[in-house]
């Protein structure tokens, strides 16, 4: 696990010297005497996915040890990161499992959870903004703070935590994959839950792209859309481009270029995204 984004104080958590191979400083623990983590950021593991894992296990053993923290008062443990090889380990068969055992407190379960999940891509948008919020509210993180945690920039964790606003039914949409989150920012400049809600069965009877969904949000929200025009596709390396602006400023980019120059317009949902955007383009963040 690459050890990019990890705050201080997670370090001590992961010895620097550890190679997954080797399993320095591993111990064979019981899987009955391992508690799952209360923190756990990520609520949904696939069959598909637990199958896949059970099947590595079998054929290779579990390569990457489990960190686990011991309980106080009792011989159980409690997991901080690790839960997937966990399940699949007890589906396997198994035991018990190696684990590194490291003190850690409520915090800093979470934070290493979020932090390997986010990682290896295993969390939905939504399941990262609970998580966000919750380094937030719970343990009075500030945005760059957790964004420092984390390895990514403070307007993209803005933007996932602001998916929390959405309805639950349009939430519930992203963790089971029916949009992406591209989809569900869309949404986001509706003002009512009920045009949201509303967006969300256009978007899944008719199978909307991301951009068939800004377009239908704009008719939703009155704003003027060009129609009896047929476009011509933009060219890959200008996609490219703006997906490119899009995943470093955290929103929307769309660039319109000619052999005359052209331009490059940063879409913005709320003030305190301006005032962010405006501190990144200017080096300020």
């Amino acid at each position: 696990m690459t050890r990019r984004g990890l705050g201080k104080g997670l370090d001590a958590l992961i010895p620097g010297d550890f190679q997954p191979e080797s399993a320095v400083g591993a111990h064979q623990i019981l899987i009955s005497l391992i508690n799952p983590n209360p923190t756990q950021p990520r609520t949904d593991i696939s069959d598909d996915s637990l199958q896949e894992m059970m099947d590595s296990i079998r054929e290779h053993g579990i390569i990457q040890p489990l960190i686990v923290t011991k309980n106080e008062g009792d011989d159980h443990y409690t997991l901080i990161a690790g839960e997937r090889r966990l399940r699949a380990a007890a589906l396997a068969g198994l035991e018990s499992v190696p684990a590194i055992v490291r003190e850690a407190s409520e915090q800093e379960r979470l934070e290493l959870a979020l932090i390997e999940n986010l990682q290896r891509e295993d969390l939905s948008p939504i399941e990262a903004a609970s998580a966000y919020q919750k380094l937030q509210d719970e343990f009075s993180l500030s945005q760059e703070q957790i964004a420092e945690r984390v390895g990514k920039s403070r307007v993209a964790v803005t933007n996932t935590i602001r998916l929390l606003k959405l309805p639950e039914s349009v939430q519930l949409a992203v963790l089971k994959e029916e949009i992406s989150e591209g989809h569900a920012r869309a949404l986001l400049a509706l003002n009512t839950r009920k045009s949201q809600e509303a967006a969300l069965g256009t978007i899944l009877r008719n199978e909307l792209n991301v951009r068939q969904t800004e377009e239908l949000v704009r008719k939703l929200s009155g704003q003027k859309v060009e129609s009896g025009k047929i476009k011509a596709p933009k060219p890959a390396e200008i996609k490219s481009l703006e997906d490119l602006l899009r995943d470093h400023l955290g929103t929307k980019v769309s660039v319109n270029h000619s052999k005359k120059g052209g331009t490059i317009v940063i879409h913005y949902y709320s003030d305190e995204e301006l005032d962010m955007l405006i501190r990144l383009m200017m080096n300020q963040e």
